[in-house]
This record gives structure tokens, C-alpha cells and sequence, in this order.
């Protein structure tokens, strides 16, 4: 069989304004281990493209993000997939048998990390979060030993909420000391930094930052404490970077970013809230506050209530 992968959200016949891509090198790990699925089996696999929909037996479209615009070339009897198709329900999975396989990095041969997860889900139940739904409790799902590549020091986890799970943290444990950097690329909780975990968090080699969220005024005070227990450790705040939903209430995402900032060096990176599932999708306002406001790194020499204050004077006198 000839087998057709598309990645929906670095698809090149979409015009780039009406995009928004991931890093280029990002890899999608459900293409990936389709592809090492089928190789395994004999079979030929090629990006997809529509000028050659008629040569393929099976087409896997993967689509991570919702605001990504669908492709109106691929065939309705493509295979999709993915939290970007807000029509598929959420729990969908890979066949077992797809999922056991190691993943095939050589279609995204940018790529020089490996990816993959240790666990999978989350014991909490957060408004905003599709985990739960998708992938249920917190539970071990791989060894890091197991998702390495052999041509790479450097592996990036997508865990949920691994300090969640004591399975997840003695695999961080056993991550000491092996010669790999890695990256939590979601966030941790910060609520459930004790010493012991800050003192594993030190001794792990970090390919960048050591990620935390800070979606909810009371999470502030988990955040400052798990800096003081990292600092003792060794880690200074410039090598944190924490992660801040922004709702329609903006008061309480400058609140938290007042707060964050006092940190020093500390890095902060705004996500406005979308769910299309529940028809919530941002405003024009909270769209400038993650962008302009905290990405143009302005709420280092300002409030929300000064920027606002001096942009609306430019917009009267423009």
C-alpha cells in the first residue's frame, strides 16, 4: 500500500497568513509512529499532497491545533485525527499496535531530539483542559530508556502532569547522571514541588528552562515557593519560565503576571483561552495582552493598567 501522511498544521498549501505554525522541526508524534507502523509492514509512505490524492490507498491527517485551517483539497475518506479536529471526539486513540512502535524521525529530519511521553493524563480537572477527557487518570505510560533516540542526547517530554505520578518522578530521578538534556514542554505543577522534587529538578540537565503554569491566583504562591526550593538547590530563577492561561479576566491574568515578574530573570509566556469545543475563543484584548503585552515583553517596565493607559492615549490622539 501507498500511504499518505498529512501534518495539518505545517501543511504548505496553506497560505502562510492563514497559519500559524509550529516551530519547524516540531515533529508530530502520531504521523511519526503511523509511519513507522506501516514501513514495518512493507509498505511506502509519502507526505501527502492533493495533486496526488489518486495514489494513495490510506491518508492519516493530524491536526494538533484548532485554530490551524483545515486543508479543502484533502479527501473526506482521509483518516483524521488529533485535538484540531474539534468534530472527532476527544478520547480517539492510535490502535495499540501503532502506539507500541518507535517512532520514525526520519520524516521530519530537522528534528535532532527525541520526543515523547512518560506518563499520560492528569488527576486534575482543570475548565480549560482537555487531558482528563482525552486521556483520563495520570498513569505510567513509558520508560525514558525506551523513547531516546540512539543518534540524540536530547529528549523533549510532553507530560501532562508527570510530578503527579511517582512513577514519573523516579523516572526523572533515573534521568540523573545519564547524559541527556531534556525539556517538559507542558508546564509542571508547581503545588507539588517539595524538596525532595526540587532537588531532583536541580540535578537534571535542562536542554533550556524548567517549565511551571500559573493559570489561577492561588497558584502564585506555589510558584514562589517552588523558586525559593529550587534556589536552594542551586537554580536560579532566570532558567524558570511559567506558563499563564489569560480568561476575559484580565485583571486576574495581570495580577498573576505582577506577581511572576517579581522573580528576576523569570520567564513568562501568555496563552489566551480557546475551546472551541465549549465556544470559548479569545478577544481582541486578551489577544493583545499575551502578544504585545507579555510575548513584547512590555510587563517588564510596566502594569497591564499603564500600557493600557498609554496605548489608549495614542489610539485618541492617532
Amino acid at each position: 500500500m501507498i500511504i499518505g501522511l498529512h501534518d495539518a498544521d505545517k501543511d504548505p498549501y496553506i497560505r502562510e497568513g492563514k497559519r500559524r505554525r509550529q516551530k519547524a522541526e516540531f515533529p508530530n508524534y502520531a504521523l511519526m509512529k503511523i509511519s513507522a507502523y506501516h514501513k514495518s509492514r512493507g509498505d511506502t509512505v509519502e507526505w501527502w499532497s492533493p495533486m496526488l490524492t489518486d495514489r494513495f490507498d490510506k491518508i492519516y491527517s493530524s491536526k494538533v491545533f484548532d485554530f490551524t485551517e483545515e486543508n479543502p483539497y484533502l479527501p473526506d475518506w482521509a483518516i483524521r485525527g488529533g485535538t484540531g479536529y474539534t468534530d472527532i471526539p476527544l478520547n480517539q486513540e492510535l490502535d495499540p499496535e501503532i502506539d507500541a512502535v518507535f517512532p520514525d524521525y526520519s520524516i521530519y529530519p530537522a528534528c535532532d531530539y527525541a520526543i515523547g511521553f512518560l506518563t499520560r493524563g492528569c488527576p486534575n480537572r482543570c475548565r480549560w483542559c482537555v487531558v482528563p477527557q482525552k486521556e483520563g487518570a495520570v498513569r505510567p505510560y513509558r520508560a525514558w530508556k525506551d523513547i531516546v533516540r540512539p543518534d540524540s542526547r536530547k529528549l523533549v517530554l510532553m507530560d501532562n502532569n508527570i510530578l503527579s505520578c511517582e512513577y514519573g518522578i523516579s523516572q526523572l530521578e533515573s534521568l540523573i547522571g545519564s547524559g541527556y538534556a531534556i525539556d517538559l514542554n507542558q508546564g509542571m505543577d508547581a503545588r507539588l514541588v517539595d524538596d525532595r522534587i526540587a532537588g531532583i529538578l536541580a540535578r537534571l540537565t535542562w536542554i533550556r528552562f524548567i517549565r511551571f503554569s500559573c493559570d489561577q491566583i492561588p497558584q502564585i504562591e506555589a510558584i514562589m515557593n517552588a523558586a525559593d526550593l529550587l534556589r536552594k538547590h542551586g537554580v536560579k530563577p532566570y532558567r524558570l519560565f511559567v506558563y499563564m492561561l489569560v480568561t476575559d479576566d484580565l485583571e486576574n491574568a495581570a495580577f498573576r503576571v505582577e506577581q511572576i515578574k517579581q522573580l528576576k530573570g523569570i520567564s513568562i509566556y501568555a496563552q489566551p483561552e480557546r475551546n472551541p469545543r465549549k465556544g470559548i475563543m479569545p478577544n481582541s484584548l486578551q489577544k493583545e495582552f499575551a502578544q504585545r503585552f507579555v510575548y513584547g515583553r512590555c510587563y517588564l517596565k510596566e502594569s497591564w493598567a499603564e500600557y493600557l493607559s498609554r496605548h489608549t492615549e495614542r489610539r485618541l490622539h492617532a
